[in-house]
């Protein structure tokens, strides 16, 4: 009896042509090579962890390559090692389901477990179908027009809705110009649909950023102004734009919640353009600390394989070698960030920066802040930003901590362009010190501000619990009635932001025709618990810092 052929498989078929049956959903552990992992794949990978054991955790393969050869700079392997594993000369590069994206990373394949099963990546229903006679797709408007020209033609059927807004994108670069945002209204159902295909064509798990914030598409689950194209993943900004009905329940706002979905989906309004980029760097060695980068970061092509890369603390150049790192701490003599000190407090000291006058340094700090951030696009054009930068005081010198930056001429009145803390000095309160210092500032300006959209994941969180404890604060002190715009003019965050956290806390109720702020339990204690935490705060007589003023001239950036 002749044995039973072996099942089909997507690289079965394209080595032996178009025989064989549809691909197996699933395919049995045993029953496939490293060969036959191609990206789309789900398989189980080995995971190392901190304390020296390891996990199988199911992974997504999202590309695959040769492993590079060793740089130059690459520490020698000692005597006596053993001889690298042949399975590990190719790499592949994992999303770890229901992980966030920041711990993407390559592996070897020595680490991919083929004794599990393996989930085959799901056919693409391909149902965007061209219309008759048309050669490639066009925008809606183009598509109009040619009908009208046509006259009296049979119409084409519609496009599907993504392919719309594809076209679209492709016929405005081409023009060398984007699609202008809709402003002063929400995103519709019909572009909200088609970002929701785009994202599902573009096989990102409900990673929808920057933020982060971090040239980038303006999408923000915390877009309070309505001016960008909320991508339903921010939890809560449609909820707190939209009109509410005074007799129906407010969605309840679970902070714990939201720390899952983000720990799950990863940044809320992740660029498009830099979803397919995988990270170039594995671990960045900055003084002290060692830390994972988690995003793509557009550092010289030469450092891109290293398995570390050294920066300096405080110049914030960068070396492949830890010999060329020493050499050259030799030579710096720069022990603090190369600006004016505006605060100081303790050990915590805050220096402005002109992105015009110190281009090196800000654009070595744009190039280390992208490693953080998905979203930021912005890396070399510094000259229309001011940064101030927080660093913490020791016997060596002080230590950048985090940085926020800030348009010189906002139209929109933003107070804040991008906002980072480093990893190394994350949980510890200073991100919160951070937002403080940039409403610090707007006090003195005597203006608003509001942070620009869009936000990373992790500064959405601060932001909202800073607004919550601020506003809630005013509050309690307040003796007598107080207005949003008491509210507003006393804590210089703009009206569509206290809105925004009101909502999210449940706290607008309709009464007696009108609607008013009412503190819940469970608010008040919320905020009874933040209260109790010891917390670094900024003093206000500590600043001295003046609203700057620049002239056309030096506003015009050489354009």
């Amino acid at each position: 009896m002749a044995p039973s052929p072996a099942p089909s498989t997507p690289a079965n078929r394209a080595r032996g042509g178009s025989e064989g049956s549809p691909a197996p959903q699933v395919a049995a552990g045993g029953t496939y090579a490293l060969e036959d992992v191609v990206p789309g794949v789900k398989i189980f990978v080995v995971k190392p962890l901190p304390g020296g054991g390891s996990e199988q955790r199911k992974a997504e393969i999202l590309s695959s390559r040769r492993k590079p050869a060793p740089s130059a700079f690459a520490l020698k392997p000692p005597a006596g090692a053993p001889l690298p594993d042949a399975r590990d000369d190719t790499e592949y590069y994992v999303h770890y389901v229901e992980f966030n994206k920041r711990l993407d990373e390559w592996v070897g394949g020595s680490r991919l477990v083929t004794d599990k099963e393996m989930e085959w990546p799901k056919p693409a229903k391909d149902d965007r179908k061209k219309a008759p006679g048309r050669t490639g797709a066009t925008t809606p408007k183009a598509a109009g027009a040619g009908a009208a020209a046509s006259g009296g033609g049979a119409a084409s059927p519609t496009p599907n809705k993504s392919l719309l807004k594809r076209a679209a994108t492709k016929a405005a670069s081409q023009v060398g110009k984007a699609p202008p945002p809709a402003l002063g209204r929400k995103k519709s159902k019909l572009s909200q649909e088609a970002s929701a295909e785009y994202d599902e064509d573009e096989d990102d798990d409900a990673d929808g950023d920057d933020n982060g914030g971090d040239g980038s598409s303006p999408a923000d689950g915390m877009d309070v102004d309505g001016e960008g194209d909320g991508d339903g993943d921010g939890g809560g900004a449609d909820d707190a734009v939209a009109p509410s009905d005074p007799q129906a329940a407010p969605r309840v706002f679970s902070k714990k919640a939201e720390i899952e979905k983000l720990r799950t989906s990863g940044s809320m309004t992740q660029s498009h353009s830099e979803i397919s980029r995988v990270k170039n760097l594995n671990k960045l060695q900055i003084g002290r600390a060692e830390v994972e980068s988690w995003y793509f970061s557009p550092y010289p092509v030469e450092y891109a394989h290293l398995p570390k890369l050294y920066i300096c603390e405080f110049c914030l150049l960068y070396y492949p070698s830890v010999t060329q790192l020493k050499r050259h701490r030799t030579k710096c003599t720069l022990l603090h960030p190369p600006g004016n000190e505006i605060y100081r407090a303790d050990a915590i000291s805050f220096f402005e920066i002109d992105g015009r006058r110190q281009r090196t340094w800000c654009r070595n700090l744009c190039l280390l802040c992208k490693c953080f951030l998905d979203h930021k696009t912005l890396y070399y054009d510094v000259d229309p930003f001011l940064y101030y930068c927080m660093t913490v005081k020791d016997e060596y010198g002080l230590h950048l901590i985090g940085f926020f930056s800030k348009e010189k001429e906002s139209p929109e009145g933003y107070n804040v362009a991008c906002i980072l803390t480093l990893p190394q000095y994350q949980r510890k309160g200073y991100g919160r010190l951070l937002i403080e210092f940039s409403y610090e500032l707007s006090k003195i300006e005597g203006k608003l501000g509001s942070p620009e959209k869009p936000l990373s994941d992790l500064g959405l969180l601060g932001y909202r619990a800073y607004w919550q404890e601020t506003i809630v604060g005013l509050l309690l002190e307040s003796e007598d009635e107080i207005s949003l715009d008491d509210i507003a003019q006393r804590t210089s965050i703009t009206h569509g932001d206290i809105m925004h956290t009101c909502q999210a806390l449940q706290m607008i109720k309709y009464y007696k025709g009108q609607h008013i702020v009412h503190l819940t339990d469970a608010v008040l204690e919320q905020h009874r618990r933040a209260k109790s935490k010891t917390r670094l705060s900024i003093d206000p007589k500590c600043i001295r810092w003046k609203p700057p003023v620049f002239s056309r001239a030096q506003l015009t950036f050489g354009f």
